[in-house]
């Protein structure tokens, strides 16, 4: 049987997900009458809530030509979102080519440029797919030249220059070779990938390598070593080397599974080429080699994975607010168990990594943007951890004896009227715009060069400012010298002063002062920060205050509390609210904000510990430097 593997590849929300699952009805994965969701390969509970693939994953479908000949096709599938980069460079080295997807209305975009380079860069043949040719504002004609334009642009070789190109509505399960072709399933996809992806060059009689490039747990045969055989043959029950970074072991494989469709099947043994599970080694991360135990197995390493830095950092400690180990849904609270399962997602996610701090209770955790760590933390919460968070800040490098800092391609589509809108915002943020295009439809496309720093906090306000209409993405675009502090949240917050009971009474003489966090009824603390002021300014006020009672009654005089409805905060929008002198407390069943200091007393004004804070930051650039 032929083996054929192949990544599909994409910027976020461009269809990589939807093709797949027909790819796999098309293919006779499921019966007939077998009942599908939708986006199945979207397994995790966060990744149907969000929409977005989050984790990279394996499947495989076995296509029958017209000739008769079958084909065994390992597909992956992997993450659009430029925080989840990781999962897409290291699960990039089980294929031998790729399939791109672009959008025939918004065409290429950050995203796109970083996986086509990645693939580029491994010499892949890459199929260009036009998915959403069924849009109204689709342009596929243009965006097949934008793509060329990319392709030219990441230096790509002449013979990956001349890819394939197909049209697709991946919603339906169609693809075309033209505009006019009246096909209306995905054979052509299928037929494409046999004649222009390779299969794998691999020797089966030559000593056993396989790299691991994931990790997956199973409740019933444990931890999970995923990657593709090198080269040479394993079986089940077979005495294997680990080769880790800096030291040996020795284990032996319990069970070897195979990707059928989306389920794994135990199988004896595996050629060279092939994409695999092994249970039974408990000491293995990404990145290791497996290897059989002839002679000088201790050698034979295959270069490691290695992933672009993080450009983003966030402290997160041990929570200390009055409210901490109060949720019944708490498991864990001790620094011991925070550190532990930190330490365990930096093993099997390479954009992570883990840093102790001077206090035994804080960690610094760096990743790729906001969202990945947002994700980390909402993880962690639904198993029953709670924790305080930091606001996030950009990592810095040294070059030359200059501290540096990392700087973002930020592509912005809006429609025509929030131009001058987004355009002052991100100017006041140190953003340079360096292109603007209108392909018509009344939307145009924007693109600032901006640092990291500006884009801390932005998305809520970039939402607000387009009403919700515009589509923002990053892609890191290199450093430079650090800029100095910056300016963030210009309001200042409103704080409780006393723990208690947040009452009607209260709120309804507050509300004129700002945004609240909360509703009635909600418990609060000193130090809890319970809105958003409506001065640049910090409020210190009584939130639980009851009305007096008298034995005076008036009808007039009880009137109706009418509060407006309480802005909600997730990890992500608290995340990116908080200042320096803030902290976000995370339990399994809360998110609050809240002040470092609690005690009114001790807590200094809001300026002065935002610009203490700066000055600490700048302080640490320089001793970086």
């Amino acid at each position: 049987m032929q083996l054929r593997n192949v990544a599909i590849v994409a910027h976020v929300d461009h269809g990589k997900t939807t093709l797949v699952d027909h790819m796999l009805k098309q293919a006779g994965t499921f019966r007939e009458n077998e009942a599908v969701a939708e986006r199945v390969m979207d397994s995790n509970d966060l990744e149907r809530e969000r929409g977005i693939t989050i984790l990279a994953k394996n499947t495989s479908v076995r296509w029958r030509s017209p000739d008769g000949t079958v084909t065994k096709i390992n597909v992956v599938d992997t993450p659009g979102h430029a925080d989840f980069g990781g999962e897409v460079e290291r699960t990039l080295m089980m294929a031998d080519g790729a399939i791109l997807l672009v959008d025939a209305a918004e065409g290429p975009l950050p995203q796109t440029r970083f996986v086509l380079r990645k693939c580029l860069e491994l010499g892949f043949p890459v199929i260009v797919v036009i998915n959403k040719i069924d849009r109204g504002d689709a342009r596929p004609n243009e965006v097949l030249n934008e793509v060329f334009d990319l392709f030219i642009d990441l230096e790509a070789s002449d013979a990956q220059t001349d890819f394939p190109v197909l049209y697709a509505i991946g919603r339906d399960g169609i693809a075309k070779h033209s505009l006019d072709d009246p096909n209306t399933n995905l054979a052509p996809l299928f037929e494409t990938i046999l004649q222009k992806v390779p299969a794998p060059k691999a020797e089966p009689k030559a000593p056993l390598q396989i790299l691991v490039n994931n990790l997956d747990h199973d409740d019933y045969v444990g931890r999970l070593a995923i990657g593709r055989i090198s080269s040479g043959t394993i079986r089940a029950n077979q005495q294997v080397g680990i080769i880790k970074e800096g030291s040996r072991a020795k284990a032996a494989i319990k069970v070897l599974s195979t990707f059928e469709g989306l389920k794994r099947t135990t199988t004896p043994e595996a050629g060279a080429g092939e994409i695999i599970a092994l249970a039974g080694i408990d000491d293995v991360d990404v990145g290791d080699t497996i290897v059989d135990l002839a002679d000088g197995w201790e050698d034979r390493a295959l270069p490691r994975i290695l992933v672009e830095q993080p450009t983003i950092k966030m402290r997160i400690g041990v929570n200390t607010s009055p409210f901490a180990g109060k949720s019944k849904a708490s498991k864990y609270l001790t620094s011991r168990q925070l550190r532990e399962r930190l330490l365990r997602e930096t093993r099997k996610n390479l954009a992570l990594r883990f840093e102790e701090t001077d206090s035994p209770d804080t960690f610094t955790v760096l990743g790729r943007g906001e969202l990945q760590l947002a994700i980390l933390v909402e993880t962690m919460r639904r198993e029953g951890y709670e924790m305080q968070l930091g606001n996030p800040e950009v990592v810095t490098k040294v070059e030359d004896g200059v501290s540096h800092e990392p700087y973002e391609l930020a592509v912005i589509d809006v429609p025509d009227t929030y131009i001058g809108v987004v355009t002052e915002r991100l100017g006041t943020r140190r953003g340079r715009m360096t292109k603007m295009a209108n392909h018509g439809h009344g939307r145009a496309r924007l693109e600032f060069r901006i640092p990291s720093r500006g884009l801390i906090g932005f998305r809520g306000e970039f939402l607000t400012s387009t009403r919700g209409m515009g589509l923002l993405t990053t892609l890191l675009d290199g450093w430079e010298p650090w800029g100095g502090v910056m300016p963030k949240r210009q309001l200042g917050a409103i704080v409780s002063d006393r723990a208690g009971v947040a009452t009607p009474y209260a709120m309804n003489h507050l509300q004129a002062r700002g945004v609240f966090f909360i509703s009635p009824g909600a418990e609060v603390y000193e130090g809890m920060i319970v809105g958003e002021h409506n001065r640049p300014s910090d409020a210190d006020v009584n939130f639980v205050k009851e009305k007096k009672q008298t034995n005076v009654r008036n009808h007039g005089k009880d009137d109706n509390v009418m509060l407006a409805v309480p802005r909600t905060l997730n990890i992500e929008t608290a995340m990116e609210w908080i200042d320096a002198d803030e902290l976000v407390e995370v339990t399994p069943d809360a998110v609050r904000v809240r002040k470092q200091i609690l005690q009114c007393t001790r807590r200094p004004r809001r300026a002065d510990a935002i610009e203490e804070a700066g000055a600490r930051g700048v302080m640490q650039s320089e001793s970086d430097a």
